[in-house]
Formats: structure tokens, sequence, C-alpha cells
């Protein structure tokens, strides 16, 4: 059967990167290399993400994959850049380039796998330097595994104190070898280590196939990235799903080849692990679920004079600033999803008329008992008239707002006995700058992880914003001051000056609000996966 009009037939593949031999840039230490994905579109690079930033390693097989639309019919062109990682700034100009590839998503899908030299900026090999690229088609099915692991009595490798354990797992690939699907956190100091509960895909796990092997590896974590090997087991999805309270030696095969009286190196415990069916993002929202938008709007002093041309608040009416076009970008995906098209739009930093006090929670539309406002439009008419009126101060505290929006999250989780999933939160922040009140900040979103909620922020202008990527939570675990940690991730943070395009400013607002929204379906199912929640049925409707 022909496809209809309109229709694009796609698929969707997982790409997931290793290197070997990279070049060292550190001169006390290794390299912490960083792979960077680019895919072309409309003759311009497109950053679609990176993957994890790994310590002291010449050799990386990076953990965090990419799932990318796969369309026979066209020539998707992708470019990967490494990129020795030596601060927390999000440009890569400052970091050390170790090499790149450029080539079409065809061939990397034809490779078994795809392996390629590094090559220069000029196209030329960056000595024994290789990138190794695997791919595989990402079947349909929502298996989600949920997964805790302990382990006991591990061997010590350090000299002074106790081993620092983490759990690698790693699935085995069509051409034979071993890929690593999942990292955990590292433990410190702990011979009998309990990691956090996680959950991952059994498409990731196994590509489907409940009896395939997959291999799990104990190391003790060294900050010089001479990582050491305690032992490691095999096992299958299905023997795992039977194997709740079972220990599995945790062997070191060189050691056992050496030692004739060794046994094991300790042992790792499965403390659950359960397959279920996760709904997607779709079926919540097929089952009436509606997604709730909020704008929180930076008004403090380091913005500059809104009269002034310099200032991130200054109205062009020829050209909307950053702040505009980050409302109208994430909006006008949002509100599709909102059946009133009424929204909150709340401002903090700046002194309001009669200018005496400073406040952290105003709403734009100057009506604190009705905050909302008619649209996107509606958020941009009050946005431009607020500016005009109030006067920019600070300090940049983001707690207050957080919280504001958490406790209509908070009531709608006490709603879902009755009404089950029908409420999702989304807040986008809009800030120039650095947080003052940044542990409150985290406390806040600590909190808010437990909720119907997630927090999009959008720094804009030039400043340094190195500080924001610690609550996005991609590089460890957040905690707040007392040690508690967040239930899950609901953060996201991107620099507008990322996706500036001054001669395309539609791209622009597609390729931020892409970004920025790109995690929130999986932040919703996580959620109510979380809360045991299954989506509503979806309401029958008659046809007209």
């Amino acid at each position: 059967m022909a496809a209809s009009a309109g229709q694009v037939p796609m698929s969707k593949v997982e790409l997931r990167i290793s290197c070997r031999k990279l070049k060292n840039k550190d001169i006390t230490s290794k390299s912490d290399p960083c792979a960077v994905l680019f895919m072309q579109n409309g003759g311009n690079w497109t950053e679609v993400g990176r993957t994890e930033n790994v310590q002291n390693c010449l050799d990386p097989d990076f953990a965090k994959c990419f799932t990318v639309d796969y369309m026979f019919e066209q020539v998707q062109k992708v470019k990967i850049s490494v990129y020795d990682l030596d601060n927390s700034t999000p440009q890569l100009g400052d970091d050390d380039f170790l090499g790149q590839i450029e080539c079409s998503l065809g061939q990397i899908v034809a490779g078994r796998p795809f392996l390629q030299p590094l090559l220069d900026k000029h196209g030329k090999n960056m000595g024994d330097s290789k990138i190794i690229i695997r791919s595989e088609e990402v079947k349909e099915g929502g298996e989600m595994v949920m997964c805790t692991f302990t382990a006991r009595k591990l061997e010590n490798k350090d000299f002074l104190g106790k081993s620092d354990p983490y759990l690698e797992i790693l699935k085995r690939t069509s051409d034979g070898g071993w890929q690593v699907v999942h990292r955990t956190e590292v433990v410190k100091n702990n011979l009998n280590p309990r990691w956090r509960p996680f959950q991952v895909s059994v498409h990731t796990l196994c590509s489907g196939d409940k009896n395939q092997p997959i291999k799990f590896d104990v190391y003790d974590w060294d900050s010089d990235g001479s990582h050491d090997m305690i032992g490691g087991f095999q096992a299958s999805v299905q023997q795992l799903i039977e194997a709740k309270g079972r220990e599995f030696p945790a062997v070191n095969e060189h050691k056992k080849a050496k030692k004739k009286k060794y046994e094991n190196s300790g042992y790792v415990v499965v403390e659950s692990f359960q397959v279920k069916q996760v709904p997607s993002f779709l079926e919540f929202i097929y089952g009436g679920m509606q997604i709730n938008f909020t704008v929180g709007v930076d008004f403090t002093g380091s913005n500059g004079d809104p009269r002034q041309p310099n200032s991130l608040h200054y109205i062009n009416p020829y050209q909307p600033n950053e702040y505009q076009q980050a409302i109208q970008a994430v909006g006008s995906v949002c509100q599709d999803y909102d059946t009133d098209k009424l929204f909150p739009a709340l401002g903090f930093g700046a002194k309001l008329p009669p200018y005496k006090d400073v406040s952290m929670e105003f709403a734009i539309n100057f009506n604190p008992q009705n905050p909302f406002c008619a649209g996107i439009d509606g958020i941009l008419a009050a946005y431009s008239a607020c500016i005009q009126q109030v006067q920019l101060w600070g300090p940049t505290n983001a707690a207050p707002i957080i919280h504001h929006v958490a406790r209509f999250a908070a009531a709608a989780q006490q709603e879902e006995p009755t009404k089950g999933a029908h409420a999702y939160y989304i807040l986008l922040m809009l800030t120039d700058g650095v947080l003052s009140d940044f542990d409150d900040t985290i406390k806040a979103v600590v909190e808010a992880s437990g909720l119907p909620m997630s927090l999009i922020i959008v720094g804009v202008g030039d400043a340094d914003f190195s500080e924001m990527n610690t609550l996005d939570g991609d590089d460890g675990v957040l905690k707040d001051r007392s040690g508690r940690p967040i239930m899950r991730d609901i953060v996201q943070f991107v620099p507008f000056r990322d996706f500036r395009r001054v001669s395309d400013p539609i791209a622009t607002a597609a390729e931020l609000a892409k970004h920025v929204l790109a995690e929130v379906p999986q932040q919703v199912t996580q959620y109510y996966a979380m809360r045991g929640l299954t989506p509503k049925p979806r309401p029958q409707q008659q046809a007209p």
C-alpha cells in the first residue's frame, strides 16, 4: 500500500560511540573526552547532543547514546567531534580538539560497526586515533527495567581507605563485542555499596532478546582514570527477573587465571529487577493530561537599562529580544497541550510601582489574583508593558518562583488518587546570570523532582552560565545541602547564545524549542511510572 500524501516513512536509530588512542592534551593526566553529535539542517550544522565527559581516558566507551530519525530516502549528513573538556563552560572553542569525522547516517547504519580514523579540521589523520560507531534500530514497545543493585564484601583495591565502586552494564553487539549501556554513580570508600535505583529500556539492555547475556562489571574508580576491575558476572534479563535477592559472584577472570584457589572478589546483589510496560507520552496526552505552562522572567539590574539598545530587555519593534524569542519558541509548542490557553507569567528581581520593595515573585500583568495571560501573545504583551513600568533591581533569586509552580504541582499530585494522570507543569525560567540563591534553588529542584513538574532554564545574554550545568544533573546526581538526592532529572538548561542565528530567527526558535523540550516526554513518563499511574482511557468521540 502506498504511503498517504505527507506521510514520511521513518525509523529511529540509536548511535553509540567509542574512541581509541585519542591524543593526550593534558600534561599531568589524560584527556577528558566528550563526543558531540551534529547533523546538517539546511546547510548548517546543528548540535544534536553530547555524550558524558569521561575523565582521564584515551579509549572511552561513552555510555550516553543518541537516538535520531533515520530516513532512507535522504542523505543525512553527520559530524561527530571529540573534545578534551577542561572547563565547565558550554562553548567548545576553549576546549582541546581531539578529532572529528563527517559522514552520512547511511554510512553509519551500513557499517558493522562503522570504524574510521579521526581527522583534524583540515581533513588529515590524527595519528592512530579512531572512532567506532555502532547503530541499532529502536524497536517500538515501552518495556522498561526498574532495578536496584547492591554489592557486598567487594575486594579492596586501595592502600589507603576502601574501594570506590561503580557498576558498568554492557550489552552484546552484533559484531561480537561489548558496548557500555549504563554506568552507575561511584559510591566512595565502601565495600558494601548500594547504587541508586535506575531504569533502562529492555531494548537498550538486550535489543529485546530477554535471553541474551548481559555483562555486569564492578570497578574501583580512580581519579587518574586507571579504574581497577574488581569483578563481574553475566546474566540475561530473564534470569535477572527471577533473581530478586540473589547474589552473583563478582569474578575477576584475569585473577582467576593466575590463582588456583581464587573464587571471587565479592558479590553483586539483585535487590530488585522488574520489567514494566511503560506507557508513552502520547498515551497520557490522549488520556486527557494537560500541560500547564508557566513563564518566569528575570528583571534584575544586570540586564541593563531597558531604554538602551544594549539592554537584554530592550524592546525593538523590528527584532524581538532573546527573552521574547525564548517565550515564543518554547510557549508555541507547549500551548498546544493546554485547552484553555491561559498561562501564568511571573517576574523576579524588580521593584514594582511605587518602587519601595524588591519582589522575587510577581505577576507581570500586575494582577496577583489572576496572573494568567491569554495565549503566548498575551504573555509577550504583558512582558512588553511590564518592562516599561518596573525598576530592575536584584538579587537573582530563582527559588521563589520554582516553589510557586511546585505548589500547584503538589496540589495536582494530591488529586491523582481520584483524577489520575491529569496535569503536568512546565516552568520556563529565563535569566541573564548567575543565581544568587543557588543552594536554595538546588533545594527547590530536589523537592520538585517528586512532583509532576519540569524546569527549563534558558540563559539570556553572554554571562558565565557554567554553574547552571550543575542543575541540569547530566554529570552526576544533584543533591541539596542535606545530601538528599534528586528523585529524577527534571531540569534542562541551555544558553540562548548556542542557538543564535541572526539571519534566520525562525530556525533559531525551532532549534531552541526542540533542544529544551526534547527530554520532557521522558520526564513525564518517568514521573507517572514512579507514581505507578497509567494514562486515563482515551475519551470516545463521535465522528462529525
